[in-house]
C-alpha cells in the first residue's frame, strides 16, 4: 500500500471509530444518572459519581496530551480503547458506590457527551498528521459531522430501557447493564480499528526526539487560545438546551414537545460544519471562525427582545445555522499552528478548560432564570461570546497556518 492510500485508510479508521464512540457516549451520558437512580443511590451519591466522570475525564485528557509526545500515538489509542472497554464492563457488573466512583473517575465516560475525552488529543493529532494541509479542515469537518450525528442517534438510543421494559422484557436495570456492555463492545471495535494504523499518524521521530516537553515555543500561543476558548464556552454555558427550554417555557408558555422540536437543530449544525470548509478556503480559518460566529451571537442577543414566539424561533434557527462553523475550523487551526509533536498537548490544553467554563456558565444561568423571565442568560451569553470573537480576531489574525501563509506570500 502506498503512502497516500495508507493515510486515507488511517483517516477512515479514525472517523469510523469516532462515530461508534460518539454513539456510545450519546446514550451513556443519559443512562448513567438514570441507572444510578434505579440502583437506589441518593442524589448526593449520583452527583459525586457524575462529577467524578467529569473531573477524571479532564485529568486523563490533560495527562495523555502531556505524555503523547514521548509515546506512540497508536499505542496510546490502543490503551484508550482498552480503558473504554473496561469502563463499560465496570458499570455493567458493579452496583456498589465506591467501585463505581473509581470506575467513573479513571474511565472514559463523559457526562456531557461532548468532545473532551482522552481520545480527542490523540485523534486530532493523528488526523492532522495524515491530512494534507489544504484537506485538513475538510477532514475535521467530517469528524465533527460524524460525532454530532452519531451522538444524536446515541441519545435517542438511551430510550431503549423504557421501550423494552414497557414491552414486558427484562428489568430496566438489566437492560441498562446490557447497554453498558455495548459501550464496552464499542471499545473493543475501536481497538480493532486502531490496531492496523500506520506510522503515518506519528510525528516525525527526529522532531519528537528534539522536544522533551509537550509544548515548546507554542506554549504562549496554546495558552492564549485555551483562555479564549474557555471564555467562549463560559458564554455557551448560559444557553445550554435544558436552560434554553426553561426560558422558552417561561417566556412563551411553550409545551415540552414544541420546545424539543424547536431545539432539534443538529441537522443545521451538521450542515454548517461542511459549509465552513469552502468558506475557510476563501477567507482563512480565523476569519471563518469569527465572521460566522459573531453574527450568530448578535442573533442570540436579539432573542430576549423577540416580541413573539415566531420571531424567537426564527432567530434561534438562524443562529444555529451559523454558530457551529467554528468547530472544525477551530480544531484545524490549533493543529496547524503548532509543531507536529506538540499537537496532542495543544488539543488537550485547549479542550479541557472549556468543560469547566461551560459548567460555570450553566450554574449562573440557572440562577438568573430564578430571578426573572427576561432572557438575561441569552443576552449575557451572546455578549460574552461576541467579545470572544473580537478578541480572537485581534490577537490571532496574523498567526496563520502554513497553507494560508504560503498563499499570502504568493
Amino acid at each position: 500500500m502506498d503512502d497516500f492510500s495508507s493515510r486515507v485508510t488511517d483517516t477512515t479508521r479514525i472517523l469510523v471509530a469516532r462515530g461508534l464512540r460518539a454513539f456510545g457516549d450519546g446514550f451513556v451520558a443519559l443512562l448513567v444518572p438514570i441507572y444510578l437512580i434505579e440502583l437506589g443511590f441518593s442524589p448526593l451519591a449520583i452527583g459525586a459519581i457524575v462529577t467524578a466522570t467529569l473531573v477524571g475525564t479532564a485529568i486523563l485528557t490533560l495527562w495523555v496530551g502531556v505524555v503523547a509526545n514521548r509515546y506512540s500515538v497508536r499505542l496510546l489509542l490502543l490503551g484508550s480503547a482498552l480503558l473504554m472497554t473496561a469502563t463499560g464492563a465496570g458499570f455493567a457488573v458493579t452496583t456498589a458506590f465506591w467501585p463505581l466512583l473509581i470506575v467513573a473517575f479513571v474511565g472514559t465516560m463523559n457526562p456531557t457527551s461532548g468532545d473532551a475525552s482522552i481520545f480527542l488529543p490523540l485523534e486530532n493529532a493523528a488526523l492532522a498528521q495524515t491530512a494534507e494541509p489544504r484537506r485538513r479542515t475538510a477532514i475535521f469537518a467530517r469528524y465533527s459531522v460524524i460525532g454530532s450525528l452519531c451522538g444524536a442517534l446515541g441519545t435517542l438510543a438511551a430510550a431503549a430501557p423504557d421501550f423494552l421494559d414497557g414491552s414486558g422484557g427484562p428489568s430496566r436495570i438489566l437492560i441498562m447493564q446490557a447497554m453498558f456492555v455495548a459501550y464496552a463492545a464499542f471499545g473493543l471495535i475501536n481497538l480493532a480499528l486502531y490496531r492496523p494504523l500506520s506510522p503515518a499518524i506519528e510525528a516525525p521521530e527526529d522532531l519528537a526526539a528534539a522536544h522533551t516537553k509537550p509544548l515548546g515555543q507554542s506554549r504562549r500561543l496554546v495558552y492564549g487560545l485555551a483562555a479564549l476558548f474557555g471564555m467562549d464556552s463560559f458564554g455557551t454555558g448560559f444557553l445550554v438546551q435544558s436552560l434554553l427550554a426553561l426560558w422558552l417555557y417561561q417566556a412563551f408558555q411553550v409545551s415540552v414537545t414544541t420546545t424539543a422540536t424547536i431545539l432539534w437543530t443538529g441537522i443545521c449544525s451538521a450542515i454548517s460544519y461542511l459549509v465552513a470548509v469552502p468558506i475557510a478556503e476563501r477567507i482563512g480559518l480565523i476569519k471563518t471562525m469569527v465572521f460566522t460566529h459573531l453574527p450568530s451571537n448578535i442573533l442570540l442577543v436579539l432573542v430576549p427582545f423577540a416580541p413573539n414566539l415566531g420571531t424567537a424561533i426564527g432567530l434561534l434557527l438562524a443562529r444555529s445555522a451559523l454558530s457551529q462553523m467554528d468547530v472544525p475550523t477551530r480544531a484545524s487551526y490549533v493543529m496547524a499552528v503548532v509543531a507536529p509533536e506538540e499537537r496532542p498537548a495543544a488539543a488537550s490544553i485547549t479542550a479541557v478548560p472549556k468543560t469547566f467554563a461551560w459548567a460555570t456558565g450553566s450554574m449562573i444561568s440557572g440562577y438568573l432564570l430564578t430571578l426573572s423571565t427576561f432572557g438575561w442568560p441569552l443576552l449575557i451569553g451572546g455578549i460574552i461570546k461576541g467579545v470572544y470573537d473580537i478578541l480572537l480576531l485581534i490577537k490571532f489574525q496574523k498567526v496563520r497556518p502554513p497553507e494560508e501563509a504560503g498563499a499570502a506570500a504568493d
